[in-house]
């Protein structure tokens, strides 16, 4: 499972991943090509982390 987080939804995500996975999350910053055209998945900003598991 992977998701990508605006900085305003970033506890929201982990929250969430933690909530629907039972495991501990990973969060790493996007790099910067990526940032461009990755949207949140909780709003219409762009990425800024990717939350996800190994």
């Amino acid at each position: 499972m992977k998701v990508y987080s605006c900085e305003s939804h970033i506890d929201h995500a982990l929250d969430m991943f933690v909530a629907e996975t039972k495991e501990f999350p990973i969060m790493d910053k996007l790099p910067d090509g990526e940032k461009l055209s990755t949207k949140c998945s909780y709003c219409e900003e762009h990425a800024t982390y990717i939350v996800s598991s190994k």
